[in-house]
């Protein structure tokens, strides 16, 4: 019996890929070209679940996903947090020395630099550090490596030639789990989250009155985040995070008085709060 499956964006061996092995070990990965394929996959119930990124601890904000999620049509079912380890890879036998290039994706290829400086490699911009993977193990060029996940190694063939490159170890991104149905009725050990858009009413200080139920209720909010809707400069949308779960009594409260204040209101998703929070 075939097992069910779960769409990410990026070639096998992406950091979506890692997030979806430890996540949900028993899906199979399909990877999709943009994260738009991703969510029709499961739209379509070409795919279970869909893994998509949201937020890096360096980077910020993964563009366009904020505004993607509302639009979807899939409710958030938990979260993951992957570790960005960035390895060297390279053919088989080929020694670090005769490595003069590396290839990776636009944002690895900073995290590695004091790697790259000292041993004196060149860096070049991928679309995909694991699509560089799979090119490189075609090509043959022994002088070429590539930065990516030891999973693009594994899966391509590559030799891994040095781990946990990045100059800072803090790197992490974090994923959300999307699902067709949404699941509200788990309790996690850790606590719940909450993800929800609003936009606020026309009227003085609504953004500041909306978020006063949650301070009076003692509901933590983690996540608030501002962005424009189709295009223009006056209709603006909030993004989300707090902690806790709709039927909670505080929640519930915060909740009537944000809907006092807001022309729109929807839940993306109710999940446990995963472990690397703490």
């Amino acid at each position: 019996m075939s097992k069910p499956l779960i769409a990410f964006q990026g070639e096998l061996g992406a950091y979506s890929h890692e997030a979806c092995r430890e996540a949900r070990p028993d899906h199979d990965p399909l990877p999709c070209r943009t994260f738009e394929e991703c969510i029709d996959a499961v739209l379509d119930g070409t795919a279970d679940l869909a893994m998509l990124p949201v937020e890096n601890s360096t980077y910020g904000r993964v563009a366009d996903i904020h505004s993607l999620l509302p639009k979807s049509g899939l409710h958030i079912v938990d979260e993951a947090f992957v570790r960005v380890r960035i390895s060297l890879m390279a053919l088989p036998n080929v020694p670090l020395s005769d490595i003069t290039k590396v290839r990776a994706h636009l944002v690895l290829l900073p995290q590695a630099r004091n790697f790259l400086k000292k041993h004196g490699i060149k860096a070049e911009t991928a679309a995909d550090s694991a699509g560089a993977a799979m090119e490189l193990a075609a090509s043959g060029r022994r002088t070429e490596g590539v930065l990516a996940s030891d999973i693009a190694a594994e899966i391509h063939g590559l030799d891994v030639l040095a781990r946990d490159i990045e100059d800072h170890g803090h790197n992490t991104t974090r994923f959300l789990v999307m699902s067709r149905q949404p699941d509200h009725h788990r309790r996690g050990d850790l606590g719940m989250i909450t993800t929800f858009v609003f936009e606020v009413r026309n009227i003085p200080a609504a953004l500041y009155k909306a978020m006063g139920g949650f301070a009076t209720n003692g509901v933590n909010m983690t996540k608030l985040e501002s962005y424009m809707v189709g295009g223009s400069f006056t209709a603006t949308q909030f993004y989300a995070d707090i902690e806790g779960h709709p039927d909670d009594p505080n929640v519930k409260l915060a909740f009537e008085e944000l809907r006092f204040f807001t022309s729109m209101f929807e839940i993306l998703g109710v999940y446990p709060a995963a472990s690397q929070r703490h």
